[in-house]
């Protein structure tokens, strides 16, 4: 019990406090009361809508082996033994590849070296086991998680979607439980990684909490990887062509928990994953589509607004993206330059201008889908060499590999030791549809190559040289 020498100037201010009050004027008082009632009401809000943190705790990124490496010399050579196209078709794809940015140790689906020359089912089955199994397998055994404690499963592959799926062949090849939330996404294009993240860190949210010594949470796996071998085009049709010249064999797998006690052991944690959709737009919707030619051959097609719609699909996401994460000072600044640039009657200036991202974020994993595209992004947003390095890298190592590519990016910046605890790393792709897609990391500590990392042995190599700038050849080298 106090004395009451010390509950004496408690009370004492207490009734001072008040008795001020009371002199108030009544519409003062009013407005006084509501005000704290409105702070308290935005506090408790803020506390009970808040998430819980979904922790990245380790990812790998599927190294095919060194024989299904394919350069141009090979590319070559299986033009011409499956003896579909003609010398002026093999000169245009020898053309994009030699202006696409990739290198000659990009890996091929494994038809290109069968022999057979021809792309079936059981080709599609194989690419997608060596890649899917090999990723999830390498990721649980170095993630000290078992297949049963997997609560959800994201399987994303935008061009190929098998019965059973994808998903299917996951949980029945790690006999994951029966209540495992499985989701299988399709047509989502190179978007696909970061909306398969999205996707799981929602469903984690959603779960009920286990009962658990340490404090409940579960376990998410993220598979994101592309399937070639149906796609391969054969016919002429330019748009179509592209592809074979750029995509390429690449898997990822990615495992997320919101457990509080598994955070220590986690690499990063996920801050903010926000997704824009530009389908309303024609030009945009019909940017890459899967579709036969007049002959009958199924492919996917790359028109030549590609660039200039992820372009503008890029101004506008990161309009809805820049007050989330930019810091005020930033935000203050960009309006000022603005601002200045319609006072002098420069509209264009003035459109053209966009925040510094380099100020919200340490580490950038940009869309690497091709050489055109990654220009386009640093001459938009104002990036310099070093900026683009990774994504102009894992072009050149790997290719389009879609979907994966950021994990891909991650793994360089891991590799180049250069992620410390407390940087902020940005992942962004662009997808079909057309779709421009966010997920921002923060790092819980710093992040060295893993041994499974794809690539050590390479890195030293690189950066390489800058590739020179883009040029218009007809319209078909823009969608390199």
């Amino acid at each position: 019990m106090s004395s009451p020498s010390s509950s004496t100037p408690a009370a004492m201010a207490a009734a001072t406090v008040m008795a001020s009050l009371r002199t108030l004027p009544f519409p003062l008082l009013v407005a006084l009361v509501v005000s704290a009632l409105a702070f308290i009401a935005t506090v408790l809000r803020h506390l009970l809508r808040r998430q819980r943190p979904v922790y990245l705790l380790n990812y790998s990124c599927h190294l095919p082996d060194a024989d299904r490496q394919v350069s141009l010399e090979v590319c070559e050579y299986f033009g011409l033994k499956c003896r579909r196209y003609s010398d002026d078709i093999a000169d245009f794809m020898r053309l994009i590849y030699s202006k696409s940015g990739l290198g000659q140790e990009t890996f091929a689906p494994p038809f290109i070296f069968s022999g057979k020359f021809e792309k079936t089912l059981a080709f599609a089955i194989q690419e997608a086991e060596e890649g899917l199994f090999a990723v999830v397998g390498q990721l649980l055994a170095k993630s000290d998680v078992t297949p049963a404690d997997i609560d959800v499963l994201v399987v994303a592959c935008s061009m190929f979607s098998p019965m059973p799926s994808l998903a299917s062949m996951i949980a029945h090849r790690f006999k994951m439980r029966p209540d495992v939330k499985a989701y299988n996404v399709a047509g989502m294009g190179c978007s696909a990684g970061t909306v398969g993240v999205d996707t799981a860190a929602r469903s984690l949210r959603c779960l009920p909490r286990r009962r658990r010594p340490s404090g409940g949470g579960g376990y998410a796996l993220v598979v994101v990887t592309e399937n070639t071998s149906l796609n391969w085009y054969f016919g002429e049709n330019k748009h179509m062509l592209v592809t074979n010249c750029i995509f390429r064999v690449g898997t990822a797998a990615a495992l997320l928990t919101d457990n509080p006690s598994r955070r220590g052991d986690a690499k990063y944690e996920l801050v903010r994953a926000m997704r824009t959709h530009h389908g309303a737009d024609d030009a945009a919707f019909h940017a890459a589509t899967q579709m036969e030619d007049d002959r009958g051959n199924l492919g996917v097609a790359l028109t030549k607004d590609l660039v200039r719609v992820a372009g503008a699909a890029l101004r506008r996401h990161i309009t809805a993206l820049g007050p989330r994460v930019l810091p005020v000072s930033e935000m203050l600044r960009y309006a000022w330059r603005v601002a200045r640039a319609r006072a002098a009657g420069n509209a264009k200036a003035a459109a053209a201008e966009v925040p510094d991202f380099q100020r919200a974020f340490e580490h950038m994993c940009i869309h690497s889908g091709g050489k055109a595209v990654i220009d386009t992004v640093g001459r938009l947003m104002g990036f310099g060499p070093h900026v683009v390095e990774p994504a102009r890298a894992t072009l050149h190592r790997f290719g389009n590999t879609s979907s994966s590519l950021v994990f891909y990016e991650l793994a360089y910046f891991e590799a180049k030791r250069r992620v410390r605890a407390g940087d902020r790393v940005w992942m962004l792709a662009f997808g079909t549809g057309f779709k421009a897609c966010s997920n921002v990391w923060r790092a819980l500590r710093d992040c060295g190559p893993d041994a499974d990392n794809p690539w050590n042995g390479c890195v030293h190599r690189y950066p390489v040289p800058p590739p020179p700038p883009s040029r218009t050849h007809k319209h078909y080298v823009s969608l390199e």
